[in-house]
């Protein structure tokens, strides 16, 4: 990967799950800009997979799309 020279270059998305006492799971999405390690948005629902490029899309509208946004699909 490229070394980054400014903020808005790459962003991570990175996706956290966990429930709460009374067994209900939710999910949080958090995208980062990874050269401030600005958390520029978190979502926190209990379904978020419909919503995840909307929230790009507002962010995008906010700060202009990056070069690069970048996911680690690890378990």
């Amino acid at each position: 990967m490229p070394i980054l020279q400014g903020s808005n270059q790459r962003w991570s998305l990175d996706f956290v799950s966990d429930s709460l006492a009374r067994g209900r799971r939710f999910r949080v999405l958090c995208i980062i800009d990874d050269f401030s390690r600005e958390c520029l948005a978190s979502l926190l629902d209990t379904s978020i997979s419909g919503r995840v490029a909307r929230e790009l899309d507002r962010v995008a509208e906010l700060l202009g799309w990056p070069c690069m946004v970048v996911s680690d699909n690890g378990t």
